[in-house]
């Protein structure tokens, strides 16, 4: 009687541990960061040689060494002056985004409404932001309500054209299928041309955003009891070129702040882009 031979098992696959550091990404992200970081430190070097060799005064150009220290001593006045930039930078960003979806929904419904509207707000977009700010602070005085009047005027157009042009980017055969299925003209909008709008649409708010912090701080230096345009002024009058240069850098770190956070929103709103395969493929106008 034979005996039969004992099962083996097969060999277990090895344990792949899942983890989110990932060397890749992480040499990515320096090969992509080095080139500017680099350039800006390179700037900095000359600037700090430049300013200490020459002889040149520190009221005329003060050296980046200088515009830390001094930004360091007065950082609270420096947060206490940017609370109020920030809060017209957002509150009139909301209220242009909110203005253009609505008004680019409308543009899209009505086309004759485009061809009466678009000549205005092009009109509006060639008027200059140092003369149009202190009218604005004549009309509605020195509070919150001129400078979200001049966010908004000035964060308005890009977003409104780069809906309206990612509304007609929707390809013809989507919106027939969907019509051909049953759908009527608003679920179409919902469903194939909002879509296909997004790429645009955070193309266009990538732009708009770098202008929403100069218009508050346009507003500001207009007139203003308090935020940075104030505090850039007064500095200046008071030949503190330093502090003037230190306002600028915390305008300038939250311009990058609020463009950091739209590519944030745009990663969370559109995940499909990082799908393989999506990669440089699909992502409509660059900023």
């Amino acid at each position: 009687m034979s005996r039969s031979r004992p099962t083996v098992p097969p060999p277990s696959e090895p344990l792949v541990v899942s983890s989110s550091f990932n060397p890749r990404n992480v040499a990515g992200f320096f090969a992509k960061t080095a080139p500017a970081v680099i350039s800006i430190g390179l700037v900095l070097v000359a600037w700090e040689l430049y300013a200490n060799i020459s002889g040149i005064k520190p009221t005329v150009l003060p050296a980046p060494s200088r515009v830390f220290e001094q930004a360091m001593l007065n950082r609270e006045a420096l947060v206490d002056n940017a609370i109020p930039t920030v809060r017209a930078t957002l509150i009139g960003f909301a209220c242009s985004l909110s203005a253009a979806f609505a008004l680019s929904m409308l543009v899209d419904f009505f086309q004759p409404l485009r061809r009466a509207l678009f000549p205005i707000f092009i009109v509006s977009q060639t008027l200059p932001l140092v003369a149009i700010a202190p009218l604005v602070v004549l009309w509605f005085g020195f509070g919150l309500a001129p400078k979200i009047v001049l966010v908004a005027l000035v964060t308005f157009f890009p977003m409104l054209v780069a809906l309206v042009q990612g509304y007609e980017a929707t390809e013809v055969e989507i919106g027939q299928m969907l019509r051909a299925m049953g759908a009527g003209r608003w679920r179409v909008f919902m469903l194939a041309r909002l879509p296909s709008a997004l790429p645009y649409f955070f193309a266009g708010l990538r732009i708009s955003i770098t202008y929403a912090v100069v218009g508050a701080i346009f507003a500001e230096y207009a007139g203003a009891a308090k935020g940075l345009g104030i505090y850039m002024l007064n500095a200046k009058n008071n030949f503190r070129p330093d502090l003037v240069l230190a306002a600028v850098c915390v305008s300038a770190a939250l311009t990058l702040v609020l463009f950091g956070l739209t590519m944030l929103l745009q990663r969370l709103a559109m995940p499909w882009e990082r799908a393989p395969g999506r990669q440089g493929a699909g992502k409509g106008p660059e900023a």
